[in-house]
């Protein structure tokens, strides 16, 4: 009979080695559950492997804001499909041994969102505009399970790993750059401790042991089972699974992958060694092949309306999610469909012109703002005679007199003006349309972004 010891640790009913197939299997499916903590804590450890805030762009400290002063330039390479909707504000918080508080100034008229992330790449919480709305405020983050008392007036977030990322999200422009700095100015961290007083500066210290220049993805699919295994062991130990985990955790204890204890493949059984030996190659297909599944095509846009964010038992999207960008939206927040290819099913490419066009009593249904955005296959941005990589509804766009919109998608410019222009290249090119606090026609399929055609 199963003890309860056993039972919370996931120790499976059966002491039966399981066969060659099912190791391999049971590998495969582990690798996909992990890959999310072991790619969190590769960006943690190198996002704030430096002594102060922006001795490397975008890089703090821990408990240290960092923020995006602008939009990046049009030769910027160093993140792929960047955002020219709103500025960055990024730091990890270390609640291990009391909480975070953080506070947000007034937001004024602007659009923000402060998603917070476990070590699992999920949202737990997401103060904002959506949310809790833009006047001042103060959030605790506190360490999971954590009983004590908060200052009169401090909101209460649990969070279920002792490290959270918190990557910000403001709405902005070049002609609104000042007000969001002075926004982002205003955003303090601060330790339970030491509230009522000033936050305290950290200091980081330097870890030559990081690799500060390999993008985390690259050092993640360089690991072998041994060494992936062995660090995610190591990374459940220190932050839970979730309350849902627990079947995926019974089948890896049948190979001796039991949160709490080490893993070491070198001394772990002969069959189960040399049936994990070869599984990290096939679950990184695995995890990347699902990306053309994750939504069907809808006149050529892929709209992911739900399942992002928040994953519940599905770890093959979770890690496919995180795959192609850690740090995902609820679905509440914003929507990014993508398309590749015009009405007829063929490829973007500057040769041709294309119109995105919406009728007066269709346009698109969103409580903040919307943008389309144009990148290379590499999925950066496009350098062009306006700096536009971007064009919505915040611009001084021309509506025609019947009250609908045409937004032109084209190498060289239209013959009527450039206000509704978005510049592409000579080449192949994708597009990315950003709805900001979507409307729940979007959220659930009765509004789909219309088609972009030829002309």
């Amino acid at each position: 009979m199963q003890s309860d010891a056993q039972a919370e640790k996931g120790t499976p009913m059966t002491n039966t080695p399981p066969d060659d197939e099912t190791i391999r299997v049971i590998g495969v499916e582990g690798y996909t559950y992990l890959y999310p903590l072991v790619l969190m804590d590769v960006t943690r450890q190198q996002l704030t492997n430096v002594r102060t805030a922006h001795d490397v762009p975008m890089r703090a400290p821990r408990d240290t804001f960092v923020h995006a002063p602008t939009f990046p330039a049009g030769d910027f390479r160093a993140v792929v499909r960047p955002n020219f909707d709103t500025l960055y504000s990024a730091a990890f918080l270390d609640v291990h041994e009391e909480p975070r508080i953080v506070s947000l100034p007034d937001a004024g008229d602007k659009y923000y969102l402060l998603p917070l992330y476990d070590m699992w790449g999920e949202v737990f919480s997401c103060p904002g505009t959506r949310t809790t709305g833009n006047a001042a405020i103060d959030v605790a983050v506190c360490p999971p399970g954590w009983s004590g008392r908060l200052p009169a007036g401090v909101r209460r977030y649990e969070a279920p790993t002792p490290w959270v990322w918190v990557i910000g999200r403001t709405e902005a422009s070049p002609a609104t750059y000042a007000a969001v700095h002075e926004f982002q100015a205003g955003m303090t961290i601060t330790p339970l401790s030491a509230w009522g007083g000033t936050a305290p500066t950290v200091t980081g210290e330097i870890d030559p042991a990081v690799d500060d220049e390999t993008p985390p993805l690259r050092q993640v699919f360089a690991l072998d089972a041994a060494a992936f295994f062995g660090r995610a062991a190591e990374l459940i130990a220190e932050h839970p699974p979730h309350h849902a985990d627990y079947p995926i955790l019974d089948r890896l204890a049948r190979i001796g992958f039991v949160p709490g204890e080490p893993f070491d493949l070198a001394a772990a059984d002969p069959a189960v060694r040399s049936a994990l030996q070869d599984v990290t190659p096939e679950a990184r297909k695995r995890i990347s092949d699902e990306q053309t599944r994750l939504a069907k095509p809808d006149d050529g846009w892929v709209v992911l309306r739900s399942g992002m964010g928040t994953y519940g038992g599905d770890f093959l999207r979770r890690a496919c999610v995180e795959l192609i960008g850690l740090g995902a939206n609820l679905a509440e927040d914003a929507i990014y469909p993508v398309t590749y290819v015009d009405s007829d099913g063929n490829p973007f490419t500057g040769a041709e012109r294309y119109v995105w066009h919406f009728e007066k009593d269709a346009m698109p249904p969103v409580r903040a703002f919307w943008s389309l955005t144009l990148y290379d296959p590499e999925g950066f941005q496009v350098p062009n005679e306006l700096d536009r990589f971007a064009i919505g509804d915040r611009d001084d766009l021309r509506f025609n007199s019947d009250g609908s919109l045409d937004l032109a998608v084209s190498h060289t410019g239209p013959e009527e003006g450039t206000s509704n222009w978005l510049p592409a290249p000579e080449g192949v090119f994708n597009l990315c349309a950003r709805f900001y606090h979507p409307e729940r026609a979007l959220l659930d399929g009765r509004w789909t972004p219309p088609p972009v055609r030829r002309v």
